[in-house]
């Protein structure tokens, strides 16, 4: 195997690119040995390994492997503790619109903390959801922020990205209730819902929650009541409790 021992190494400069979004057209980078695990029993398409030199007889199955110092690896990793191993995955974000006429989907509103979008995609898949849509202005799955919250969870279940208008369009188009989460005067406890097979549930932003069109377009408002005096729930942990509940 090849062994890297320089920054300069075009190899390594373009995969660090990577760490922007411009970059990541058609190829992102996963951290860290269980991402590399899921995306290799995902089948997932491995197009360059770099790993640590003691890590060399574990990779002797993949030729794309170069080895590199642990400077190096560190450079190309967003954490401080990547666990050996750093990687370059082609994309498989869905090009074409989701099936909207059954199934339960999560549909997140310009919401803009990786944090809060990987947790969200990872709890989706947790709570056996049949696909994620990000709104257009919403964060990158493919940041390593938002790759280290999904765990993986982005091989196991589709994930769309559109606008929110064409998202809408789509749910009325094929009869798929849209459940948005705000607190109103017509928004219900979500224990008060009836129980439905197909649905969107849709989260709004961190700051500002839904849009003035989302709960325009909704089917049902939907809100979490509290029994303390916090104003709100952080957006990922309301979603784990109405997806949950909902599915």
């Amino acid at each position: 195997m090849t062994i890297i021992t320089s920054k300069a190494n075009s190899v390594v400069k373009n995969a660090k690119k990577l760490h922007q979004k411009k970059y990541r057209k058609t190829s992102y980078l996963i951290e860290g040995w269980h991402l590399f695990e899921e995306a290799v029993q995902a089948g997932a398409k491995i197009e360059k390994i770099f790993a640590l030199v003691e890590y060399g007889d574990k990779l002797v199955d993949y030729p794309q492997t170069v080895l590199v110092t642990e400077e190096i690896l560190l450079d190309l990793a967003d954490s401080q503790t990547p666990q050996g191993i750093v990687a370059i995955v082609q994309k498989e974000e869905e090009e074409h619109l989701p099936d909207l006429s059954r199934g339960k989907y999560l549909f997140l509103e310009d919401v803009q903390d990786p944090g809060n979008v990987g947790t969200m995609i990872r709890t989706a898949d947790a709570a056996g959801f049949s696909g994620v849509i990000v709104s257009s202005k919403s964060a990158d799955i493919y940041s390593l922020k938002t790759l280290r919250s999904m765990q993986g969870s982005h091989f196991h279940l589709p994930i769309y990205r559109m606008s929110v208008e064409i998202f809408v369009e789509e749910a009325k188009k094929n009869h798929l209730p849209i459940l948005a989460t705000t607190l109103s005067q017509n928004s219900k406890d979500y224990r008060e819902l009836a129980r439905l097979e197909d649905f969107a549930l849709v989260m709004g932003n961190e700051g500002q929650g839904i849009s003035p069109f989302m709960a325009d377009q909704a089917d049902q408002l939907v809100h979490i009541s509290m029994k303390g005096q916090a104003e709100s729930l952080n957006v990922a942990i309301a979603a784990g409790i109405l997806m949950f509940y909902l599915s």
